[in-house]
């Protein structure tokens, strides 16, 4: 390796020309915060500082930082075969890749449809819905039911249905025609409440005055089981059966968007597991490949499957949909490596017996005088800080403290954000939460 590649990573020649996303570009440029290696739990910076990963990077790192395994089969692949033309032709691995997604998926949501990321999964989500219904005469369905402070991606479709509006208003005139909004689920009373609240079930029934308004003409309903981005929050008792009934009732599909919940963060390999609801379409995506190479998935009942294919004539593509990218070998070879992992490792075992652990360090926080609420369920934390001259400034500021001291999380406007790897032991929990405290302190103190 020459010199340049060598420090190709390290030290950029010049800032200028990257535009980042999601990001204060003026900000970042006056100082930035550049990491250079990662191994397991931990990070280097530019700087030669060690972060420990509170939040695996975007959710994306539940396994850990430079996994030999996932390298491994991820070259080994590249070598073999790194392109195959994904219409109408194939590879074992894809097909491989889905038998074994389907095992852990439930009920009967057992065909896999690949896609590129989170977005484009959610985007292919809705076309899968339009065309079932198209599939069983129900034109009429057009409209999707979204949720307040809901996340699913920055691609039109996802944007639709999201729950953002900030995210949104550059976007408006392109934006799907008859989406609705139910209210989320985060009420005064779930103060601190640990775990799922006890009131607020009845929310859910937004949905049913949703469907007798627009009687026949709602094809979907899509919502995070535990909303992530927004800063973790957890659904209330029963909430979740209820909108399963309310979609059963009205012949409207219901969405599970597991970008975030999927692979463990709850204990179980989903969410739908965890609180005993399935879906009628999943989305994935992140840890599927413990975010080494972008791939999303979706995840069908097999009756929605037969309904599409069994509509088209025999020889004719029943689909018009699909990506350069869907299931390409690189990203199967992770996926599959990762799956390896799940299994050697035990891994949703081991979240299930580390979370408690977590949830009790997570609200040991409580006493801080800047911290509004604490939600968490699972390896999944929200901390709200309080809202200090605009909405963002405290948690942005409180961000960057946590980054000189040593610990990387995710801030969504004033709430951080917390979901560390599957394979933290408690010694890991109490690094993540000693600097957090001393980084709020510090954010109080100035």
């Amino acid at each position: 390796m020459d010199k340049m590649s060598a420090h190709r990573t390290n030290i950029p020649n010049s800032l200028n020309e990257h535009w980042m996303p999601f990001s204060s570009n003026r900000d970042f440029k006056k100082n930035p915060r550049l990491i250079t290696s990662a191994k397991g739990l931990y990070l280097k910076t530019h700087e030669g500082k060690t972060l420990i990963d509170a939040s695996c990077g975007l959710f994306c790192n539940p396994l850990g930082h430079g996994r030999e395994e996932i390298a491994e089969a991820v070259s080994k692949q590249l070598r073999e075969l790194d392109f195959v033309l994904p219409f109408n032709q194939g590879f074992g691995g894809s097909f491989e890749l889905a038998t074994r997604i389907a095992k852990h998926t439930p009920e009967d949501l057992n065909k896999i449809f690949y896609t590129i990321c989170g977005s484009t999964a959610v985007d292919s989500a809705i076309k899968i819905a339009m065309a079932y219904h198209a599939a069983n005469g129900n034109k009429k369905k057009f409209r999707f039911v979204g949720r307040d402070r809901g996340y699913h991606g920055m691609n039109i479709g996802g944007l639709s249905v999201g729950g953002f509006n900030n995210y949104k208003e550059m976007c408006t005139s392109v934006l799907m025609p008859g989406v609705q909004h139910m209210r989320h689920t985060l009420l005064p009373e779930h103060k601190f409440v640990k775990g799922q609240p006890d009131t607020g079930a009845e929310l859910a029934d937004d949905l049913e005055l949703i469907a007798n308004k627009f009687e026949g003409e709602v094809a979907a309903c899509i919502i995070e089981p535990i909303a992530g981005s927004t800063g973790i929050l957890v659904p209330p008792k029963g909430y979740l059966d209820r909108l399963r009934k309310i979609c059963d009732k009205h012949g409207i599909l219901l969405i599970f968007d597991e970008v975030i919940t999927g692979w463990g963060r709850t204990g179980s390999p989903f969410a739908a597991q965890e609180f005993n609801v399935t879906p009628d379409i999943m989305t994935l995506a992140k840890a599927t490949t413990n975010g080494v190479v972008p791939m999303g998935v979706v995840a069908v009942r097999d009756g929605i499957y037969d309904a599409v294919i069994n509509s088209a004539p025999e020889g004719a593509i029943e689909l018009f949909h699909g990506y350069t990218y869907s299931g390409i070998p690189a990203a199967v070879a992770a996926a599959l490596a990762v799956q390896d992992i799940f299994e050697k490792e035990n891994i949703f075992n081991r979240v299930k017996k580390i979370s408690p652990y977590f949830q009790e360090t997570l609200y040991s926080l409580k006493d801080l005088e800047c911290v509004e609420n604490i939600r968490g369920y699972g390896l999944l934390g929200g901390i709200d800080i309080k809202m200090k001259d605009k909405p963002g400034k405290a948690g942005f500021q409180v961000y960057k403290f946590c980054y000189e001291n040593g610990v990387n999380l995710k801030a969504t406007g004033d709430a951080l954000v917390l979901a560390p790897p599957f394979i933290s032991e408690k010694k890991h929990i109490d690094e993540i939460f000693e600097k957090i405290r001393k980084s709020i302190n510090q954010y109080m103190k100035q």
